[in-house]
């Protein structure tokens, strides 16, 4: 069977109010950055990559402004390239990194998986390069802006991509937090089915009581995206693993233990 493993890329210190809208306004809140890998025996996949490595070091020169908001504290063994070789896996390894979205806390490993295809989807690519106002600082050009293979999905016309066509790893849009963000549906023989929502839905209180999210780029397609993945864990049995809530992370297996 296949084999999920979870990794922390360090912590956002940041506050609470940005990821429960209008609730704990400016209460400290510090969130894991979590990212997958999936041994699936026609190849490994990353899902999502984590903060850059420059943040371990520099991270006011890498990320700016927008450490006023959010502020990482990540190790340089928990940077993406260095934790999955915890488990005996080398960058070379890697033929897909799925990216949620190109947010810098999710597309710091972009380029350094040399023989892997890039998965996103387009919205998501054309929306990095001229992000609105309000979102521009949560995209790093530099992390992104890479000569690498992109295997490009088109929205609704792709979802439910099935990555290897086998129905093990099948990609879903979810746009609301950004307009092309992307889930991951993970069939895993014993531990069953289990959605990777990344940031289209950040915490169990974004899920359970539909409590919005305190940065989203389309507020009707935040609860559309919602909507659905409750519809999957209601009717299907599915396990919803949310983006960004430091309670749910506590009880996840984390690397080098895993969900096969």
């Amino acid at each position: 069977p296949m084999k999920m493993y979870m990794f922390e890329a360090g912590i956002l210190k940041s506050q609470q109010h940005f990821f429960t809208l209008n609730k704990g306004v400016d209460a400290p809140f510090d969130v894991p950055v979590p990212f997958a890998l999936i041994d699936h025996p026609k190849g490994k996949v990353l899902f999502d990559t984590g903060n850059a490595y420059e943040t371990v070091h520099d991270k006011e020169k890498h990320w700016g402004a927008i450490l006023a908001a959010y502020d990482p504290v990540m190790r340089e063994d928990q940077w993406c390239v260095n934790a999955i070789q915890k488990v005996g896996v080398a960058p070379e390894d890697i033929r897909y990194v799925v990216l949620s979205h190109l947010h810098l806390d999710h597309a710091g490993g972009v380029g350094h998986f040399p023989n892997a295809q890039y998965v996103v989807q387009r919205d998501e690519l054309h929306f990095a390069y001229v992000p609105d106002p309000y979102m521009k600082l949560a995209y790093i050009r530099k992390d992104f802006d890479k000569d690498v293979p992109w295997l490009i999905l088109e929205g609704w016309r792709d979802d439910g991509f099935d990555l290897y066509g086998d129905g093990a790893i099948t990609l879903h849009f979810t746009p609301g937090h950004t307009p092309g963000h992307q889930s991951a549906l993970v069939h895993l023989q014993n531990s069953g089915p289990t959605f990777l929502a990344a940031d289209s839905c950040y915490t169990s209180d974004n899920l359970e009581n539909g409590t919005l999210p305190g940065l989203m780029w389309n507020a009707g397609d935040t609860v559309r995206s919602v909507n659905r993945m409750r519809h999957l864990k209601d009717a299907h049995g599915v396990t919803v693993m949310t983006g960004h809530d430091p309670e749910a992370w506590k009880s996840v297996r984390q690397a080098p233990a895993f969900y096969d």
